[in-house]
């Protein structure tokens, strides 16, 4: 019986930080590890001398905005897709519920429905967003990605970059 309450012990507490993990990558913050190039140069996706799954940028994606959707123009954004929910994206909002925006390479103006919003990858001829499956309702928006974490040489804020020749709000 005497090897058992250290085993349980250990169980108690592998549980608590387990749950603790959960409730804060559920609720306020969590990490993505990013692979494509859609978002180049502002995000890589190789780094000489690390490991496969350290290759890429590591981001902090914080969830804080999800409240009442507190979102900004030129915010990097991380959302599920609207037609494979088990795929997830890292792209640059471009235009918000409301706002009326030019299409790219076309001479077309839409607006952006209630409930949506409008996605591109910072790398155009390598991104699938918004151009391809249209504005994107913002129940997908898992939350903003505010800072690159790993590789260390990279650490760094996620700066914002807003596209307003294209974009007009309302």
């Amino acid at each position: 019986m005497g090897t058992l309450n250290p085993l349980w012990f250990f169980m108690k507490k592998s549980m608590t930080v387990a749950l603790f993990g959960i409730t804060i990558s559920d609720r306020y913050a969590t990490v993505y590890s990013l692979t494509g190039t859609s978002m180049s140069p502002t995000f890589t996706t190789s780094s000489p001398g690390f490991p496969g799954y350290l290759k890429g940028d590591i981001v902090l994606v914080e969830k804080f905005c999800l409240e009442k959707y507190k979102f900004s123009r030129g915010d990097v954004i991380a959302f599920k897709s609207p037609s494979d929910h088990k795929r997830e994206f890292v792209k640059r909002l471009i235009a918000l519920p409301g706002d009326s925006m030019q299409i790219p390479d076309t001479s077309d103006i839409l607006k952006i429905p209630e409930g949506h919003c409008w996605v591109e990858g910072d790398n155009k001829e390598f991104s699938l967003d918004s151009r391809h499956f249209g504005p994107i309702p913002l129940g997908l928006v898992q939350g903003r990605v505010t800072h690159i974490i790993w590789p260390p040489q990279r650490i760094s804020k996620v700066e914002r970059k807003v596209a307003m020749e294209r974009v007009r709000s309302t």
